[in-house]
Parts: structure tokens; sequence; C-alpha cells
């Protein structure tokens, strides 16, 4: 099916739709869709069957045979042909521009979109507030097989670019749901009991005793992150069936929470993989 392909010159209501979708929080979530920039992030997008809403480029600079095919065999409804000036306007690389931006649609933060199995490892973020923290997780998240994230409560956008960036694509290929409180989890949490009796819901702290290799990750477990200040809040805490801690020493109080994060993913696989064997 022929692509419409919508030609701007100026700074018109196009362009600036594009524009506002890249730097407005607010905009993004009225919409229902955001900004995406990056090789590795629109091929992920489109791989993963997002749903594509334009793809812009300039054709006042020769484009390379992955954007030709991105061009040529996505779904997007519509193209958006750019002066070259305001591609580099939008572009946020400062060495040069990216030859191909997305607008793309957010999904629904529908918990449904978490499939829990026997043996599933699933990661809530209570209140993330670092992109490149948020960014790191997922690709940790990824790397490590964890079947599904849940951020909750008021946190850095998901959709803005810097976590986009920081998470290299695997925002795309790990499930991921925004819920507004611990109580949607919690109402989430007993729901997935009904179907595994023996789920364990496990948080992060340094103020406890167990340690993170104290827990048998081959039941079903929903890990618990905290906030980067503040740790996991009450009601978090409330739900827990145990708390853990890294093993840490010398004079420091905390790890980093995507290090820690990454560490605490890796013990849950390497149980895996040593129960395999």
């Amino acid at each position: 099916m022929a692509k419409k392909v919508i030609q701007v010159f100026t700074k018109n209501n196009v362009y600036q739709h594009i524009e506002v979708l890249k730097n407005n929080k607010k905009k993004r979530s009225k919409n229902n869709e955001f900004f995406v920039e990056g090789a590795k992030s629109i091929s992920a997008a489109i791989e993963n069957n997002w749903e594509i809403v334009s793809l812009i480029y300039s054709n006042e600079r020769k484009l390379s045979k992955w954007a030709t095919d991105m061009l040529e065999t996505s779904s997007a409804p519509e193209h958006i042909e750019l002066p070259y000036e305001l591609m580099v306007e939008l572009s946020d690389k400062n060495d040069d521009y990216s030859e191909l931006l997305a607008v793309v649609k957010i999904p629904e933060d529908n918990l449904s979109r978490i499939k829990v199995k026997r043996n599933s490892l699933i990661v809530v973020i209570d209140r993330p507030s670092n992109h490149g923290n948020l960014g790191t997780i997922l690709r940790s998240c990824e790397g490590l097989a964890i079947d599904g994230v849940i951020l909750s409560g008021h946190a850095v956008d998901l959709y803005d670019v810097k976590t986009i960036r920081a998470s290299l694509g695997t925002l795309f290929r790990v499930p991921v749901v925004r819920v507004d409180s611990p109580k949607q989890v919690g109402e989430w949490l007993d729901k997935t009991m009904g179907e595994f009796s023996d789920l364990q819901i496990i948080g992060s702290t340094s103020a406890t005793e167990k340690m993170i290799d104290d827990v048998d990750f081959l039941k079903p477990s929903v890990l618990l992150i905290g906030n980067e200040t503040s740790g996991l809040s009450h009601k978090f805490k409330e739900m827990c069936n145990v708390m853990v801690k890294i093993p840490m020493y010398g004079k420091i109080t905390s790890f980093n929470v995507a290090c820690a994060t990454s560490m605490m993913l890796y013990e849950a696989d390497r149980q895996k993989r040593h129960r395999k064997g």
C-alpha cells in the first residue's frame, strides 16, 4: 500500500507536533504517541510490531540501505519529509543527525501484558527517578530474561528520549507497564497468586540480614526495586514475603540502583542455570 508522504518546509504544525512529542511528557500522554531516534530503537520497534505512526527523513542527504529498507517495508501510514536543517534540529546527536526518526504509538498500560509462567521473574520498580538508571535496568531485564517490568507511581517518563536512548532498544522487547500506585500492583499480585500459590514477593533493602542468594528463584517471583533516594515505600514493604540485600563490603552504604538490580537478576539467572545442570 502506498504511503502518504507529507512534505514539510518550515516549522509548521506537523513539525511542531513532532517536536512537542520529543520534549513534552504531558503532550506525549495526551496524544498517546512518542518520539524515537536511533537505528537500534527504530529497528527494535518495527521488529517487535509496535505501531509506527510516521517515519521522518530528509531527501537532501543520501539515505543508507537500512533507512531505505525501513521506509520501503514499514507499516507506517505516513512518511514525513523534512529539510536537512530541521532534521538536524530534531536530532540529539552531536556529531551527525539521525537519518531516520519515528513517531510511535504508546501501548495500553494493561497488566495483562505481563505473562507469568512457572519460573517467571517479574520486576517492579517503585518511583524510578533517573532516566539512565531506568534504561539500564531495562537492558539488564532483557539480558537476564525477565518476563516483564512494572513501573509504579510518579516516575521519570518511560517514553522520554533519554530513557529510550539509555535502554538501547530493550524498551521495545521487554513488556513494561506503568501503574499509578502500589494498590494496582497489590491487586495484580492477588490475582496472580490465585494462579501461582507459591508466588514469592521479594523486596530489596540494606536493612536486613537475609542475602539475595538465600532466596529460591526456581519459584515464580516478583522482585521489588526501591526508589534511588528513599527505597521501597511502606506499602510495597508490606507486600513482601521476604526482604533481601546484596553482600557489600568496604565503607559504602549502598549500590547504584541499576547496578544492584543487575546483580540480583544475575543471581536469579545463576540459580536457574545451576539447577538445570
